[in-house]
């Protein structure tokens, strides 16, 4: 049984349901396993308890916002 484990952010209920939909149904083509045998978590993780380059998240993002 293929296990999906997915880490993001902060993420709503409808994106969390089109992810495993759809994350699901590409490893079972790829994989070609029937989609009823995968199993997919998802944790979610505030963007101040992971970084890029020495830099959360949160602060990523509003330097993002603030260059636009």
């Amino acid at each position: 049984m293929p296990y999906i484990k997915i880490e993001s952010g902060k993420l709503t209920d409808e994106q969390k349901t089109l992810l495993i939909k759809r994350v699901t149904e590409v490893s079972a083509e790829i994989m070609n396993i029937p989609q009823e045998f995968f199993t997919t978590t998802i944790t979610e993780l505030p963007d101040k308890n992971f970084g890029i380059g020495g830099k959360t998240i949160d602060i990523i993002k509003s330097e993002y916002k603030r260059n636009r």
